[in-house]
């Protein structure tokens, strides 16, 4: 596809310098792109790379214009420009309305006309989809789901009894919705499988990163709000409550019954235990481990960061003796004070 530069500027609310007729059918880095395709600048670690560039057209903001020697696009958020320049260029193709002969349908299920169900595909009995939702092949949704105007279930997508998806959402493929919570109870050191009776509920523009499961709720449901984004490799468990627009970085795993509000982000990596409640506008940073609630909005931090070995290696052994040392500070102070009267908090 090819798109005039001043269309795309009017597209994305760009302030466009330069011609207009430059004709952009692609978008690269900017140090590999080449004559027709748009670049953009959001960090400036890359603001070097500007004077080199081979791209015909650069989104950027004000302030790094005066560094840019070919078309530019300015705007105050060039990587949300640049996201919708590049989903303008390279539209997602629209599936083909109908039913894959190799798909198992049930009787009772209903199905929009202009729906598309993919190769291999089962649907369940009491399923409804409506209207261009597009089911991928070898995806599985079990009896009485229900899936919203739009939604795409990329492929090898499993959604299981009663769970609900909303409108426009996206899942990628591997990802399993409304799988049984982890409940066991003890009985004199045997586990007993306590049953999972909730549900999953995605509201409107949800996505869900490749193999990324959320587990059903053991009694309540299982709720991610409108606009919550989980990257690959994610577990939420059951009864957890993801609020809007909040999105998660690949390997985060959170327990059963946590709250997390709106607007926050989770690293990759980080664990969130059980029953914690994260207020709004949270933000946690990789590889964190988060053992108690976060009521107030604010940044997090919980791990070391990586350094060289010997530095490492020489800051645990400090942190192998930290209680010997604060027992010989608690006799100092004390030794101190019997000396000369005074203090020390």
């Amino acid at each position: 596809m090819s798109i005039r530069l001043g269309e795309l500027a009017e597209a994305v609310g760009a302030e466009l310098r330069g011609d207009p007729e430059i004709a952009i059918q692609g978008v690269g880095t900017l140090q590999r792109a080449t004559q027709g395709q748009l670049s953009f600048l959001s960090n400036s670690a890359y603001r070097r790379y500007l004077a080199e560039t081979g791209a015909s057209a650069v989104i950027l903001s004000q302030e790094a214009a005066s560094d840019c020697r070919v078309a530019a696009l300015v705007t105050d958020n060039p990587y949300l420009a640049y996201a919708r320049a590049a989903s303008l260029l390279f539209p997602v193709a629209q599936a083909v309305p109908g039913i894959a002969d190799s798909a198992v349908i049930a009787a009772s299920a209903e199905i929009d006309k202009s729906a598309s169900i993919g190769p291999c595909s089962v649907i369940g009995e009491g399923v409804r989809i409506a209207a261009n939702v597009v089911v991928g092949p070898g995806s599985v949704v079990e009896s009485e789901c229900e899936i919203g105007e739009q939604t795409r279930l990329v492929a090898r997508v499993t959604l299981c009894h009663r769970t609900r998806v909303g409108a426009r959402c996206l899942l990628h493929p591997g990802s399993v919705l409304g799988a049984d919570g982890f409940g066991l109870a003890n009985d004199q050191g045997r586990w007993v499988k306590v049953p999972q009776l909730g549900r999953v509920w995605l509201g409107d523009d949800v996505e869900i990163g490749a193999n990324t499961t959320v587990d059903r709720g053991a009694l309540e449901d299982t709720i991610l709000h409108d606009g919550v984004k989980l990257d690959n490799l994610i577990q939420i468990a059951h009864n957890v409550e993801v609020g809007e627009n909040t999105a998660m970085a690949g390997c985060a795993g959170v327990a059963g019954s946590t709250k997390i509000g709106r607007n926050c982000t989770i690293g990759g990596q980080t664990g969130l235990v059980g029953h914690i409640t994260i207020g709004d506008n949270v933000h946690i940073s990789g590889a964190a481990l988060v053992s108690r609630s976060f009521p107030e909005a604010g940044y997090y931090s919980g791990n070391l960061p990586a350094m060289e070995n010997s530095a490492w290696r020489k800051l645990i052994a400090r942190l192998r003796r930290l209680d010997n040392m604060a027992k010989d500070l608690k006799l100092l102070k004390k030794t101190v004070k019997s000396l000369t009267g005074e203090s020390f908090k």
